[in-house]
C-alpha cells in the first residue's frame, strides 16, 4: 500500500514538472513572439531618413539644393562613382548627337544637377566628370543602374548583392563533398543542432543571420529609399541612423563577436580538422538561412519562420547539451560521473 502511494506521488510530481515546463515553454514561445513583433513594428514606424533642415541662418542656395538633392536622389554633388557596367554613353549637352563613353573600373565626380520637370525620360539629370576633357550627362535612373559608389562598405554590398548566390552554390557543394567523402571514409562529422558541439553559439549565430536576413529584406520591401540611401551614404555606427538600419547594423556586429565566440569553443572541443568541416557545414547553414529568410521574408512568411526558429533556440538553450558535470580536477564538462577523458581523474 505505502509503495503504492509512493508511485502515485512520484507520477503526479513528473506530470506537473512537466506541466509546468510545458507552460514555461508556451510562456517563453509568447514573449518571443510578442518581442518580434513589438520589435517588427517599433522599426517599421521608424525606418526613413529625417528631412534636412534648410532653414538654417546663413546657408547658401548651392548648399541648400545639395542638401535636397542627398535626400531626394541620396547623393549630392562631389560624389564620387565607379562604372560598373562594360559601357556607359553620356551626352555632350547642349550639342546633340554628341557623346563620351566610359568604361568599367572609370571613376567619375558628380559635377553638377539639372532639373527638367517635362522631360519624358528623367526629369533629373546629372553631370558627371570623369577628367577636365572628359565630362557629359546622364538620367538619374541610368547612374544608379551603371555607377557604383566608391566606398569600400557601398562596394562591398554591391558585391555581395551581385553575385552571392555564385558563392552560395560553390560553398554548398564543397560542404556536401567534404560530406560525402567524410561518409565515405565513416568518420562522424559534427553538425550544427543535429550533432552539435557543446556550445549555444552556433545555432545563435543561424537564429542572427535569419534575424539579419529578415530585417535586409524588410528595409527593402517596405522602405527602399533608406536602403538606396544607406548605400550611397554607408556607415558601420548604428548611431545617427533610422532605427531599422540600427538594428541591422547591431545585428551584424553581434554576428561578428558570436563568430568569434563560435571560434573559440569550436578548436577547444575538436580537432583541426574537425572543426573546418563543421566550419563549412556552419557556412552552409548560415548561407541558407539568409536566403530562406530572403525569400520568405519577401512573401511575408518570413516573420513566422523566426518565430519558429526563435522558439526554437530557447527550446535548445534550454535543453542544454546534457553536460550536467564538471571534472574535479581539470574543469572538462562531464555527461556523468565517472572517469574524465582528458585527465583520468575519477569523479563520483
Amino acid at each position: 500500500m505505502q509503495s503504492s502511494k509512493r508511485y502515485i506521488e512520484t507520477r503526479i510530481y513528473a506530470d506537473l514538472r512537466r506541466l509546468f515546463s510545458f507552460f514555461n515553454l508556451r510562456k517563453s514561445a509568447l514573449i518571443c513572439v510578442l518581442g518580434i513583433l513589438s520589435l517588427t513594428l517599433l522599426t517599421l514606424s521608424s525606418c526613413h531618413y529625417s528631412r534636412p533642415d534648410l532653414d538654417v541662418e546663413g546657408m547658401s542656395a548651392e548648399v541648400k539644393d545639395s542638401l535636397i538633392h542627398l535626400y531626394e536622389q541620396h547623393y549630392t554633388l562631389n560624389t564620387n562613382l565607379e562604372v560598373h557596367a562594360d559601357s556607359v554613353q553620356l551626352e555632350r549637352l547642349p550639342v546633340k548627337d554628341s557623346y563620351v563613353f566610359l568604361y568599367k573600373g572609370d571613376r567619375v565626380v558628380v559635377a553638377e544637377f539639372a532639373v527638367h520637370p517635362q522631360d519624358s525620360v528623367d526629369s533629373v539629370w546629372v553631370k558627371l566628370a570623369h577628367t577636365q576633357d572628359i565630362q557629359g550627362w546622364i538620367s538619374n535612373k541610368e547612374l544608379k543602374r551603371y555607377f557604383v559608389p566608391t566606398d569600400s562598405i557601398s562596394q562591398f554590398v554591391y558585391l555581395f548583392s551581385d553575385t552571392h548566390a555564385s558563392y552560395f552554390v560553390i560553398i554548398f557543394a564543397l560542404f556536401v563533398g567534404v560530406y560525402l567523402f567524410r561518409a565515405f571514409l565513416k568518420k562522424q562529422l559534427r553538425m550544427v543542432y543535429f550533432n552539435d558541439i557543446d556550445s549555444v553559439y552556433p545555432l545563435f549565430l543561424c537564429l542572427l543571420m535569419a534575424f539579419s536576413a529578415t530585417i535586409y529584406e524588410s528595409v527593402q520591401v517596405f522602405a527602399p529609399d533608406t536602403w538606396e540611401h544607406f548605400y550611397f551614404n554607408p556607415t558601420l555606427s548604428p548611431f545617427n541612423v533610422p532605427l531599422i538600419l540600427s538594428v541591422f547594423l547591431v545585428s551584424i556586429w553581434l554576428f561578428i563577436v558570436v563568430f568569434l565566440a563560435v571560434l573559440d569553443d569550436l578548436f577547444r572541443q575538436l580537432s583541426p580538422a574537425g572543426a573546418v568541416f563543421y566550419l563549412l557545414g556552419l557556412m552552409s547553414c548560415c548561407i541558407f538561412c539568409y536566403f530562406f529568410f530572403i525569400l520568405t521574408t519577401h512573401i511575408y512568411i518570413g516573420y513566422a519562420f523566426l518565430v519558429c526558429f526563435v522558439w526554437l533556440f530557447i527550446k535548445k538553450a534550454r535543453k542544454g547539451t546534457g553536460y550536467k558535470y564538471r571534472c574535479g580536477n581539470c574543469g572538462q564538462k562531464l555527461r556523468a560521473k565517472g572517469v574524465c577523458p582528458r585527465c583520468k581523474a575519477v569523479n563520483e
